[in-house]
């Protein structure tokens, strides 16, 4: 069915109160679109695809376009983008298969030009992603994450709440919480303590968690011996629990410490 813009809107779809679908966009059956929402001109969503309210989407953009992965088998699979997302022009977004059955982009989050989010990948909230950048397959990413342009993700990475990856990086090991991660290999460079103190954390918990980093990656202990210290020798907090928490759950280990007396 065509609108009075010349876009197509499939009778199936559902769309909230006040969304608006600008000329040349298709929009497909299966599709939900919450209230208030703006879906630039030219852009593609296909079935499967649940979009939040006061979302943002800019020409080119396609969303819930069937996953790049041979084993996908025509299974029914959703994308989730939660409320306030901004995508920007020529994202594209896949959906799940049945590993897990979805992708997810959180709330408040900005995806910049040409990010690619492929199956199975779940971003939290507010989170912004850089233009260029490429997530693999099966990726989690926590919430306030910052990715800068031109990262390259490895399928089944997890990248923790707070976290920060310089551009151009190549990650393909887990970053643990409130880290900032560079160089290449990709390795420790400091905790994320002004995203931290833009968020309202104190000055003793920033001190806290890079006291944390210290034993991790600093000391040069083993990793082992590094968390053994930190539980023997800190108390328990909850970003400290949170820390060791995600290290001890890592399959694919964490990044390489940077072994320096200057790292914060």
């Amino acid at each position: 069915m065509l609108n009075e813009n010349n876009a197509f809107i499939h009778p199936e779809a559902i769309l909230g109160n006040g969304v608006l679908i600008s000329p040349f966009s298709y929009i497909d059956k299966n599709v939900i679109i919450g209230d208030n929402t703006w879906v630039g001109p030219n852009v593609t969503i296909f079935e499967g695809a649940r979009i939040g309210k006061n979302c943002r989407i800019y020409p080119g953009a396609v969303i819930s376009a069937i996953p790049q992965d041979l084993k996908y088998q025509g299974e029914d699979t959703v994308v989730l983008i939660g409320d306030n997302t901004t995508i920007r022009e020529c994202v594209t977004i896949n959906r799940g298969t049945k590993y897990l059955n979805k992708s997810e982009v959180g709330k408040n989050c900005l995806l910049m030009a040409y990010v690619h989010v492929a199956h199975d990948c779940v971003i939290g909230n507010n989170c912004i992603i850089a233009n260029s950048v490429n997530l693999a397959g099966h990726i989690v990413i926590g919430d306030w994450v910052i990715i800068e342009g031109m990262v390259a993700i490895q399928q089944f990475i997890r990248i923790g709440d707070h976290s920060f990856i310089s551009g151009c990086a190549q990650v393909r090991k887990d970053v643990p919480p409130y880290c900032k991660a560079g160089r290449e290999p990709l390795s420790y460079i400091g905790i994320n303590s002004i995203g931290l103190q833009r968020r309202g954390v104190s000055q003793d918990k920033i001190h806290e968690i890079q006291d944390v980093y210290r034993y991790i990656f600093v000391k040069g202990l083993s990793l082992s011996n590094a968390i053994d210290q930190v539980l023997t020798d800190m108390p328990s907090t909850p970003e400290r629990d949170q820390i060791i928490s995600f290290i001890n759950s890592a399959d694919k280990g964490i990044m390489k410490g940077f072994q320096s007396s200057d790292a914060h």
